[in-house]
């Protein structure tokens, strides 16, 4: 059994930049929810899916949020309840995270399309398992103050839980494990899928008009591929850090500047999800312009003219047909949305 550590005291300086994290979250997060209800041509299959780890991003940052601001000291209704929420949420945005990684994966390496057994599995995974443990974990009382050494504020696994190492690991730090070795696995192989279908197109490029733009314009989404898990790892990393610290009973794990990265990671994913798919992709950010500027604006940022989204399912005709693909974006404002198959 683990000796519990003295609490960790959350200092203003603290919890100021963790709060703003959160409300950022929310409003990134908030922001992926509106594109995908204010335009439905957007609802592209992997959009939908981020649509589904918003919301638990959106859960999480709230429930982060009003935790950070008591600064729990004890268990109580209210602890239990933030922890029970923020548990739920937070292994539910590892899951969906996991989920769209594969459905890529599946979709551009394998080209195989998702049928509705698939989304309705993700639908039950992501969900379930989180729901299944959260509602054990708060029948056996195992939610409940931790003293902020494995978390910033607010509550978690109980800390006078004899066990609370196996309940740590099953809500939360097994999937967050989990996830930095899945992560990084399923977008090299879907990174490599696409070195060798540019290898395989060069052969045809001294004979396309075409061609000289084809590199550059599927560069862009290569690299938004590669930046989802590096970005995940990047937030995640210092939650794990201080669990191990926690579990080693040294004495850094009250490091404020540890505490203070710990907290912005864990509270920040919706608002890097909004940054990376909202702000930085170029079709979505014509439509806010468009929008906030009364439809004067819209030629700022068309489209048409620059790099696209790697979210769009690929077809399975050949490597050209997939890098072709993989330069489509969701249509600018005033198209139509792009005929894809249907699965």
């Amino acid at each position: 059994m683990l000796s519990p550590l003295p609490p960790t005291p959350l200092l203003a300086a603290e919890r100021c930049p963790v709060l703003l994290s959160c409300a950022l979250s929310c409003a990134g997060s908030a922001l992926l929810l509106c594109t995908q209800a204010r335009w439905p041509e957007l609802r592209t299959r992997p959009r939908q899916l981020l649509l589904h780890l918003s919301l638990a991003d959106l859960l999480s940052a709230l429930s982060y949020f009003y935790g950070v601001l008591r600064d729990f000291e004890g268990t109580s209704w209210d602890c239990v309840l933030q922890g029970a929420l923020s548990t739920f949420a937070n292994t539910s945005s590892f899951f969906w995270t996991m989920a769209i990684a594969l459905y890529l994966y599946l979709s551009i390496v394998r080209g195989s399309p998702a049928g509705q057994g698939l989304l309705w599995g993700f639908h039950a995974v992501s969900w379930g398992v989180p729901l299944a443990i959260t509602v054990a974990a708060v029948a056996l009382r195992k939610i409940g103050y931790d003293a902020s050494n494995v978390s910033v504020g607010w509550c978690w696994v109980n800390l006078e839980a004899e066990d609370r190492l196996l309940w740590m690991l099953l809500t939360g730090k097994l999937w967050e494990i989990l996830a930095y070795v899945t992560l990084p696995v399923l977008y090299i192989l879907i990174r490599k899928h696409i070195n060798r279908a540019h290898a395989a197109l060069s052969e045809y490029r001294p004979i396309l008009p075409a061609a000289p733009a084809l590199r550059p314009r599927t560069s862009l989404a290569d690299k938004k591929l590669i930046l989802i898990p590096l970005i995940f790892i990047f937030l995640r990393i210092w939650s794990t850090v201080r669990f191990v610290l926690t579990l080693c009973d040294s004495p850094a794990v009250q490091n404020p500047v540890l505490v203070v990265l710990h907290g912005i990671g864990n509270t920040f994913q919706g608002g890097a999800n909004c940054i990376l798919f909202v702000l930085c992709t170029r079709a979505v950010r014509a439509r806010l312009l468009a929008l906030l500027c009364c439809g004067h604006c819209a030629e700022l940022a068309r489209p048409g003219q620059g790099p696209p989204s790697p979210w769009q399912r690929p077809q399975t005709h050949g490597a050209k047909d997939r890098d072709k693909d993989m330069d489509k974006d969701v249509p600018g404002p005033g198209q139509t949305k792009p005929l894809l198959p249907s699965t």
